[in-house]
């Protein structure tokens, strides 16, 4: 008889976290405090202040506002704002306990994900469709859950799975950080009812009305194995703007520093992008994070693309550059898309974007956009420091709890 893909993934979650994925993990929280840092000020802030008392759950509100939040690119979601309130969730667990929470809680969000396919992309928001398993690996891993519990848990979390990308079409709402916050909440209360005797379907991702019966028209294998841990593949984003539009900032900039940035500017990428991001006249500071027209005035007017770049202030400011802007698919980009986010810009080819594991960012690289976003936010630069601190080098998980409930009042 074949083992339900849960009961192996199950498995899979239940080996030991070694140093060097920890070391990765603190990298990733660092990240996703400074994209915490940076949305303060955001109306989710406020409703997130509203909600709750803890600080982690005030916080899943507010990883994904920036667009800066991590990526990986075959499973087409972002893990950090999903996990990490999930690895904080318990008040009690210690920094290490809480590390391996995270490396546990990407490993079982990104190996799902990379085996659905474009149908599901192009319907479903996987960040909150597979982010239920996730929250449900890493609140299991704190609770010190067996093979078999991983398993019942990521089943009844998966069993509920959705969050549709709708709401791309309803500018202003703030929909899809409800979809965090509903993420981390289903999967955290699916591994604590499995802890106390719940269980679940364990072919719920292979079964004939099972999430790929339902999500996919051509799944694949699940991504990994026990030989390494999934959180080593994901990219960081340096830019404020949508993933989709990342290539072509990175190739712009590369052209601008070499003094070869000049209109007209002609975009050529991959078919996602252009589905996502070819806006020529955004009206909002979200419809300019999506815009690759924005994104490339960005650049030729000498900014970093930074949260600035894209208020309305920018936006109008930058229009008579973004009519200098044309885009196109091209086919070879599309070909290698999503294992590899490439564009070109006037001439100038990217396959791979700043931040990628093939093109990765220092630490320093992390430590920079944490003090740039958490002036964004309106914090000290002490308290930059403190998040640096805390979360590259500090033992105390409690320490994690009063930064954040410091920061979302």
């Amino acid at each position: 008889m074949t083992e339900p893909l849960l009961t192996g993934l199950g498995r899979r979650l239940a080996r030991g976290v070694t140093k060097g994925e920890r070391s990765r993990a603190r990298l990733h929280l660092l990240d996703w405090l400074a994209c915490v840092a940076g949305a303060r000020g955001s109306e989710a802030a406020a409703l997130g202040a509203t909600i709750s008392f803890n600080g982690w759950e005030r916080a899943t509100y507010l990883g994904n506002v920036l667009e800066m939040d991590d990526v990986h690119r075959t499973a087409l979601l972002h893990p950090g704002p999903v996990v990490w309130p999930a690895a904080l969730g318990m008040a009690s667990a210690g920094m290490d306990a809480r590390l391996d929470a995270a490396v546990r809680g990407y490993e079982a969000m990104i190996a799902i994900g990379a085996a659905c396919d474009a149908h599901h992309y192009a319907r479903w928001h996987p960040t909150a469709s597979m982010g239920g398993f996730g929250a449900a690996a890493a609140f299991g891993s704190l609770i010190g859950f067996a093979p078999v519990e991983y398993a019942h848990a990521l089943a009844n979390a998966g069993s509920v799975a959705g969050g549709l990308w709708h709401m791309r079409h309803a500018p202003g709402v703030l929909t899809k950080q409800w979809h965090i916050h509903h993420a981390v909440r289903t999967g955290r209360d699916a591994a604590l009812h499995v802890h106390y005797g719940t269980t679940g379907p364990l072919e719920l991702l292979e079964g004939p009305q099972g999430l790929f019966a339902a999500m996919t028209q051509a799944p694949g294998p699940l991504a990994g194995d026990e030989t390494g841990w999934l959180i080593h593949d994901v990219s960081f984003k340096p830019f404020a703007a949508c993933r989709h539009a990342h290539p072509a900032i990175d190739a712009a900039l590369e052209l601008r520093a070499a003094g070869r940035l000049l209109p007209p500017f002609v975009v050529e990428t991959y078919a996602d992008a252009l589905t996502f991001c070819d806006r020529p006249d955004p009206t909002s500071e979200l419809e300019a994070k999506f815009s690759l027209q924005h994104a490339v005035a960005v650049v030729a007017d000498g900014r970093k693309a930074e949260p600035e770049d894209f208020t309305p202030e920018a936006i109008a400011a930058l229009a008579g550059l973004r009519v200098q802007v044309t885009v196109a698919e091209d086919s070879a980009f599309t070909a290698r898309y999503p294992a590899h986010f490439g564009a070109r810009v006037n001439g100038l080819e990217l396959v791979d974007t700043l931040g990628d594991p093939e093109r990765p960012v220092s630490e320093d690289h992390i430590i920079a956009k944490m003090h740039s976003l958490a002036r964004w936010g309106g914090l000290a630069t002490s308290e930059a420091e403190r998040a640096v601190r805390l979360a590259l080098e500090g033992e105390d998980g409690a320490a994690i709890d009063a930064l954040l409930e410091a920061w979302i009042r």
